[in-house]
């Protein structure tokens, strides 16, 4: 993620990036169905903004936001 440019992403976005998911329907389906934490809490919107030395995890994995 490039922080000069925006130093936010969307939890939706995220997961694209991160080649987690290939679509946003994919994403849509997988945070509104509970699958996906955010700094070891379950999140539920897709819009969610993340920044650096954040982490997300699905199904088991995590990942930082970097």
């Amino acid at each position: 993620m490039d922080v000069h440019s925006n130093p936010h992403i969307k939890l939706d976005q995220f997961l694209k990036l991160r080649q987690i998911v290939a679509t946003g329907g994919q994403a849509k389906m997988l945070i509104q169905e509970g699958f996906v934490s955010v700094n070891g809490e379950v999140e539920n919107r897709r819009g969610r903004k993340l920044a650096i030395g954040d982490w997300v995890e699905v199904d088991g994995q995590r990942y930082e936001v970097d």
